[in-house]
């Protein structure tokens, strides 16, 4: 919705704020006694006036200060709803990294709900357009922003009703990676001005689907309010995937109901906590994939609609020209070297938390949360602070462990009881089932297997190290195979090279490095495949990649619909998709029903086996009271592999046996990385029979186990893997 408002500025205060005085060390704005308290950061200002919009009159009141950089009062007669931003007098110097402009109203960065929307144009940037382009960055605008951009909602914060929560423990996790509006849009069992919100998230068609496939934390891609980059806006598309933030407390407005948004920013809100509530209910975690590593305000030419305009060199990392330094690929990088840029993310996180009820925190490219300007360190003061602060220090905290500055890999590097995303799983699972597999088509030899058990064992060369003795275990590592930046699973297997085209790029965005196998015929079949061959490879190979994921130590993440086999036609970079392209298609074939059943059965299976799930590195001996090791690797004779041969790239082929002691069954699982069916025997033991519970050579899990014993010798299919659990004595 577009506010057509327009003022004229003086430089004497239209209205002193009033005398009570106001809790400065707040920041935003607060409902109060008779009014609000104010506070905002600005510490080279001369200026500051807060604007509230009443009766479509924009009414301003001046703030004291600067008291410790901090402009702040009470302003009586104010109530919730009533929408309100900034405006910032002071020096106009960008060479010397100064744009204040009081031509702009500019959004609280502590806002908790936004009314109107930013409307693309020269109203919204701080330096002079003409003809409707940039004429000169050094002359400041005239021209009004406040009926072109956001405004602040003052918000009753006291609405809690995100009752108990779930708190399941890092070993009994999986993670569900969704997108609030493409996980429901086409779910043809919700009403339809239900799908693509937050209330169509929490529906009960929608949870008794991740019920059924048995998640217990879903993941949303960014929900903190958004825009799209200009040059988004000028191809007439959207930044779908949400990472350009606009505000780091307020949800997005357009992912609510029509009602809510009618409403106003407060129903928006409640309709948020709302659905945390219902989730919570139903026993699923709410993670929040979260960007504080970079603003929508963009580089040097990008718009002032926050930061900019009210402290440009405290919250973004400038060079010794006051150019802006780009760490994150988005034009700008906020410094985390400063005091209020660190206390702002730590109290957005405390919000999420502690009013609205979210249970952790995915941060995307997490390397820039704890650089001082360049250098990386793990003990950040946010990090530090972040990882024992008394209201996040339960939450799961996952980092996103790189970014694009430099030395920006840092995986398995950041403190407990932090999380990493683990792209070497990522590669070195897909490696081994689908590019050595292509390669072996070829006639050519794939990579060592090596790195391949490193992966399943729960990578402990690069977590098994650190401040805490003997390394952050496991779990800190989130396995994954695809995510929403690249392949689905089942373009993963059905294309060798992305197809962007409609993007709008040409084919040059989103990455080349994608380890997938088109098993001979790229893209969707119908007559190139008469017998179903490749479709039958392709979907095994499907399976074999989502039960390494299910077995292997560590926390597994699942990407939304690739358990029903969902498609983006190829295209690996759907971050401004918001169509078909992007939405989970619900309407399945029994090939995708059967797809389902297998991955809710695998979940089960490690849900009710501790020893598919272990919570600490293997020791590769027996633990006390035990008889056979805690982990061991055998080869397809079913003697212990030897140590050379996890170098040989012929040597394709795995049994590893997990000891269930105490409290559960010992757990057996075979990998025949191979193009042709082997022979295997079935490793000693504990000397017990052991029943194949899955095997990835059948379409679905719904068949009569088979029992076999030590020394037995079965034959495994070409690519493909089994599971078996020992029985009990």
């Amino acid at each position: 919705m577009r506010l057509n408002v327009w003022v004229t500025f003086v430089e004497a205060p239209p209205n002193p704020v009033a005398a009570p005085a106001s809790d400065m060390h707040r920041m935003g704005v607060h409902l109060v006694g008779d009014g609000v308290d104010v506070a905002v950061v600005a510490t080279r200002a001369s200026r500051v006036d807060v604007c509230f919009l009443r009766d479509g009159v924009e009414v301003n009141h001046s703030l004291k200060g600067p008291t410790l950089g901090i402009w702040h009062g009470h302003v009586p007669g104010i109530r919730a709803g009533t929408r309100y931003g900034f405006r910032a007098w002071g020096r106009w110097d960008p060479a010397a990294g100064l744009r204040h402009n009081p031509a702009k109203l500019l959004l609280d960065p502590y806002a908790r709900a936004l009314e109107g929307e930013v409307v693309h144009g020269p109203e919204i940037y701080d330096f002079a357009w003409e003809g409707g382009a940039p004429r000169d960055p050094r002359q400041p605008s005239t021209l009004d922003s406040a009926g072109h951009t956001a405004w602040g909602v003052v918000v009753d914060s006291a609405f809690t009703a995100y009752g108990t929560r779930p708190r399941h423990s890092w070993d009994t996790t999986v993670i569900y990676e969704a997108h609030v509006r493409g996980l429901t849009r086409l779910l043809p069992g919700l009403p339809e001005h239900l799908r693509g919100t937050y209330a169509g998230l929490a529906h009960p068609y929608t949870i008794s689907h991740l019920k059924r496939l048995g998640i217990t934390a879903l993941e949303l891609l960014p929900v903190h309010a958004k825009m799209a980059e200009p040059a988004l806006t000028t191809r007439g598309t959207d930044n779908y995937w949400g990472y350009n933030t606009l505000s780091f407390f307020a949800p997005e407005p357009s992912y609510a109901t029509a009602d809510s948004r009618a409403a106003g920013g407060a129903a928006v809100l409640a309709e948020f906590k709302g659905m945390v509530h219902l989730l919570h209910e139903a026993g699923i975690e709410v993670i929040l994939d979260v960007v504080y590593n970079h603003t929508a305000e963009g580089g040097m030419s990008g718009p002032s609609l926050s930061f900019r305009g009210l402290d440009n060199p405290t919250y973004y990392l400038l060079d010794e020209g006051n150019r802006y330094i780009d760490y994150t690929g988005c034009g700008n990088t906020v410094d985390f070297r400063h005091t209020r840029a660190v206390q702002l993310t730590l109290d957005s996180l405390r919000y999420w938390v502690s009013e609205v009820g979210v249970d952790g925190f995915r941060f995307d490219l997490a390397v820039t949360l704890g650089r001082h300007q360049e250098h990386f360190t793990p003990y950040h003061a946010f990090l530090v602070t972040m990882t024992t602060d008394p209201v996040l220090r339960d939450a799961k905290l996952i980092s996103e462990p790189w970014d694009l500055g430099p030395y920006g890999w840092r995986t398995g590097q950041f403190p407990a009881p932090m999380a990493d995303w683990n792209d070497r799983y990522r590669n070195s699972l897909r490696t081994f089932w689908l590019s050595d597999a292509a390669a072996q088509a070829k006639g050519h030899a794939g990579q060592s297997p090596a790195d391949l058990g490193y992966r399943l064992a729960g990578s402990a060369d690069l977590f098994g190290h650190g401040e805490v003795a003997g390394g952050r275990s496991p779990l800190a590592s989130v396995n994954f195979i695809t995510a929403h930046d690249g392949f689905t699973l089942r373009d993963l297997v059905s294309y060798d090279r992305k197809h962007n085209e409609a993007n709008g790029e040409d084919n040059r965005d989103g990455t080349n490095d994608n380890h997938s196998w088109n098993h001979g015929s790229e893209g969707a079949l119908s007559k190139e495949d008469p017998d179903g061959v490749i479709l039958a490879l392709r979907r095994r190979s499907s399976r074999n990649l989502l039960a390494s994921l299910l077995i292997s130590a560590g926390t597994p993440m699942l990407l939304a619909g690739d358990e029903i086999g969902r498609t983006q036609r190829g295209n690996n970079n759907a971050y401004c998709q918001d169509n078909e392209i992007s939405w989970v298609d619900w309407e399945l074939d029994p090939w995708q029903e059967a797809l389902f059943a297998t991955v809710a059965h695998l979940v089960r299976l490690r849900r009710e086996n501790p020893s598919l799930r272990p919570a600490r590195f293997a020791t590769g001996r027996p633990l006390p009271g035990d008889t056979i090791p805690d982990l061991a690797w055998y080869d397809a004779s079913g003697h212990p592999k030897p140590a050379h041969a996890w170098h040989d790239p012929h040597q394709r082929v795995i049994q590893l046996l997990r000891s269930g002691h105490p409290h559960g069954r010992d757990s057996l699982v075979v990998i025949n990385g191979n193009l042709n069916p082997v022979e295997i025997t079935i490793p000693e033991g504990r000397g017990r029979n052991y029943t194949l519970v899955w095997d990835s050579e059948r379409e679905r899990p719904d068949v009569v186990p088979d029992t076999v014993a030590p020394g037995e010798v079965v034959t495994v299919e070409a690519l493909s893997m089994q599971v078996y659990l020992a029985n009990p004595s």
